[in-house]
């Protein structure tokens, strides 16, 4: 899991920040504070998360 790219919801001056990295298992963590950790989720939980947002 290498190719981590900002959420399209993170805003363009620096906060609200959030990177992901998706394949079989979906990394999400904090961009600012990469050294934290990060939360791994299975990829059907994440499509299920971002489709319930979504409204889908």
């Amino acid at each position: 899991m290498t190719d981590w790219h900002k959420s399209s919801y993170s805003d363009g001056r620096g906060g609200n920040c959030v990177e992901v990295a998706e394949g079989a298992v979906t990394g999400v963590r904090d961009t600012q504070n990469r050294e934290q950790g990060r939360l791994d989720v299975p990829a059907v939980e994440w499509t299920a998360l971002v489709s319930a947002v979504r409204g889908r």
